[in-house]
């Protein structure tokens, strides 16, 4: 007779969930239980967790020689996901529970001590991986809403080891898994809120049509921060395909309310003391930082100079490709993380360099070592910079004539990049090389303009290309299909800082 069972499951290896065999052995010899295929601690203490979830749930634990194997043995394993799937293996080959019943089934879920079913992370990724094998799928209770994201795919919660078994044996089924229709979030910051500052909601509405970087700096209170939080509703709801993946990358992280927030765009608003690898990703099993926890979505980094340099500079490759790579001994993994970089700063330590209400301390010295902490490629890489000044006497307790809501402004940023897609099928912050020349191509005036521009403000390359593509974007926000003079003359003012 062989005492051998196999029961399919997942492993979490950045986004993608590779499939994991558990082959489950039971000999002869002294009683003993051991697990081999690369776990790591929390996949080795397992062991307890089965055998007192295995016992308090009324089944016979074997004593005798146990061998459990979870292949490929190359790949890492962690987590408590495995444990679900190590019991039923146990069960079946203790002859408890038939062979036959697994076989369309890949297992997860942590086991409490009583045999309960604790939640698990990373169940979206998991759940996409399953549905792709054709396979079903169950796991506890409290992961179904966010595995249920993935659609046409079978989900069997449970909440407690007796109830899969109940379920494998056909003595009770368990309902497959219902999911409710998710309504796109409602935002209530509304850029009506804000008085005047009419050049920087301008630049707001610019760089939300096109997905561009944008710096504000000016004194503080005059609004840099209420204009950045704001940006998230002037963008349109995600789409599905994007949702999906920022929804996974918050499942790796097992961030809350992921269901709720489905089609809502990520907004990430990390604290300047925040490590490096906090923002780009990392730890000695590399998972998501701020900056792939923002894709699709906005990364707002307020008082920039304050974070440490190397965190800064560690943003130039992301903003470049859209991804980041982590490498470590046992794993390389990619997150992408194709964000918008919305920042704001002082001019100044003391923050009133300009001032007219209140006289800068700072010595030039200071002032430039203070600026200095954002490096010129960085810099480079930010496509609008844009003072927020501070504002006139009265203009607080003026009510304007004509306000415009977050969802009025949403609308036109809607239009252009619809415009964007039916041309290109990219959003212009995302053009690059020929795409540039092929759909933001200038008449001879206008490139012999720019051309005279670059030069006199010692503008790079970089920021040359950059320039087209916010004038490409103010372009779309008119309707016109060509890029024109006024559209250029705009989006040359938008690099303020580096003619300061």
């Amino acid at each position: 007779m062989i005492n051998l069972a196999v029961v399919h499951t997942r492993a979490t290896q950045g986004l993608k969930a590779p499939l994991v065999t558990v082959e489950v052995h039971i000999s002869n010899g002294l009683p003993s239980f051991s697990i081999v295929g690369l776990p790591e601690t929390a996949v080795k203490e397992s062991r307890e967790r089965v055998r007192s979830a295995l016992i308090n749930s009324q089944f016979e634990f074997p004593s005798r020689r146990m061998t459990i194997n979870l292949a490929p043995a190359d790949l890492p394993k962690e987590g408590g996901s495995f444990d679900l799937p190590i019991a039923i293996g146990i069960l079946i080959a203790s002859k408890q529970i038939p062979a036959e019943a697994v076989k369309e089934y890949e297992l997860a879920g942590e086991l409490a001590l009583s045999g309960k079913l604790r939640s698990i992370t990373g169940s979206l990724p998991l759940a996409l991986a399953v549905k792709n094998a054709n396979h079903h799928l169950i796991l506890p209770r409290s992961n179904a809403a966010e595995a249920g994201l993935i659609k046409d795919l079978k989900i069997y919660p449970a909440s407690h080891l007796l109830e899969v078994c109940e379920h494998l044996t056909n003595k009770k089924s368990l309902q497959a898994y219902q999911a409710d229709s998710i309504a796109p979030a409602s935002h209530c910051l509304d850029l009506a809120d804000i008085k005047a500052q009419h050049q920087a909601k301008r630049a707001l509405e610019i760089a939300a049509a096109g997905r561009h970087n944008l710096l504000l700096f000016g004194p503080p209170g005059t609004g840099k921060t209420m204009l950045a939080n704001r940006i998230i509703g002037l963008l349109p709801a995600l789409t599905e395909e994007q949702a999906l993946e920022a929804a996974s990358i918050a499942s790796i992280r097992n961030l809350p309310n992921i269901v709720e927030h489905f089609y809502q765009v990520p907004f990430r608003h990390p604290h300047h003391g925040a490590s490096s690898v906090a923002i780009v990703g990392g730890g000695s099993v590399p998972k998501p930082g701020e900056i792939s926890l923002a894709h699709c979505g906005v990364l707002f980094l307020d008082e920039l100079p304050e974070f440490d340099r190397r965190v800064l500079e560690a943003l130039r490759e992301p903003l470049e490709h859209g991804s980041i790579t982590l490498s470590r001994a046992n794993a390389q993994v990619e997150y992408p993380a194709r964000f918008q970089l919305i920042a704001a700063m002082n001019p100044c330590p003391c923050g009133y360099l300009g001032s007219k209400q209140r006289a800068c301390e700072c010595l030039p010295t200071q002032v430039q070592r203070y600026r200095n902490k954002i490096s010129g490629p960085l810099l480079d890489r930010i496509d609008m910079h844009v003072e927020v000044p501070e504002l006139p006497a009265g203009a607080l307790s003026t009510i304007p004539d004509k306000v415009e809501s977050s969802s009025v402004v949403c609308t036109r940023v809607k239009k252009a990049q619809d415009r964007q897609l039916a041309r290109q099928g990219l959003l212009n912050s995302q053009l690059s090389g020929k795409l540039i020349q092929q759909y933001c191509g200038l008449s001879s005036t206008e490139s012999r303009f720019l051309d005279q521009a670059i030069v006199k403000l010692h503008l790079s390359a970089r920021a040359y290309h950059r320039i087209i593509k916010i004038a490409r974007s103010i372009a779309d926000l008119a309707g016109d299909a060509k890029i024109a003079h006024s559209h250029l003359t705009e989006a040359l003012s938008y690099r303020k800082l580096e003619r300061i």
